[in-house]
């Protein structure tokens, strides 16, 4: 699309099942792919997996740590290894399905978005779930929204799709789950223009491998208030990032003689 390549970065905790198929199913896209693996100190098969599938071209960056930093680190991990144009976060499951990113990537390929994310809950096919699942992320997504003066349907969505240029010049620090609200912060804070499209989802069950608890709901509340309230906001401006890509070259400078 537009000659763009997209850098998949897919953070990577014990998926050995289900990883295979998920990067697979990335690779039937009709898009120019860079798919980046981080294996985030996994205890089952997964690396070796990974690592076939690299051996294969399958995958064309594998990165792994030694000990568990959580998914917010191996995202961080993957963004500063990308060499694309654009840059999504794909989870290692089967809950997303990557044949929504042509869709995703059409409103920064024409030049009308800087980000897009996903949203699960704006009419496109899901399976029905956790009833409190979902009025955890409908809180979390208000509150967010009240801080960044953001509209959005789904804060906490994985499909966050962002131009390179401007999500490697943002400050992310968080290590786990928190980067959902604090990569939502920065790129409100950048003045990102920032787009949503419906995309269908999947979800797991716990018994299916669901990993995200309670316990993770509590800690995206604070996550939304440090990212929002503290911690580093001086980023550089989307503006300014685009203006950088689009101005001219400048010509070599003269060098007069005396």
């Amino acid at each position: 699309m537009s000659g763009l390549t997209l850098s998949v970065v897919v953070p990577v905790y014990n998926e050995e099942k289900l990883v295979r198929a998920s990067v697979e199913r990335l690779r039937a896209v009709p898009l120019r792919l860079e798919v980046i693996c981080i294996d985030d100190a996994s205890r089952d098969g997964s690396l070796a997996v990974l690592e076939a599938l690299r051996a294969e071209g399958t995958v064309d960056v594998l990165l792994r740590h030694e000990k568990n930093q959580g998914k917010g680190a191996a995202v961080r991990a993957g963004i500063e290894r990308a060499g694309g144009d654009v840059i999504v976060i794909h989870d290692a499951d089967l809950e997303y399905d990557p044949f929504d990113l042509p869709r995703l990537l059409e409103p920064i390929a024409d030049g009308r978005a800087d980000a897009v994310f996903g949203s699960r809950f704006t009419g496109s096919p899901r399976r029905v779930l956790y009833f409190w699942h979902r009025v955890g992320n409908g809180f979390l997504t208000l509150l967010s929204n009240m801080l960044t003066d953001l509209n959005l349907t789904d804060m906490e969505t994985c499909y966050k799709m962002v131009r390179a240029d401007l999500l490697k010049r943002l400050p992310l620090r968080t290590r786990r789950f928190g980067i959902e609200p604090e990569l939502t912060a920065r790129l409100a804070q950048s003045r990102a223009r920032i787009y949503e499209v419906p995309i269908s989802y999947a979800g797991r069950t716990y018994g299916e491998g669901k990993k995200i608890g309670w316990r993770d709901g509590l800690a995206a509340f604070w996550h939304i208030v440090r990212a929002n309230w503290f911690g580093p906001r001086h980023v550089p401006l989307a503006a300014d990032v685009r203006a950088e890509a689009e101005a001219p070259s400048s010509p070599p400078a003269h060098t007069t003689r005396a």
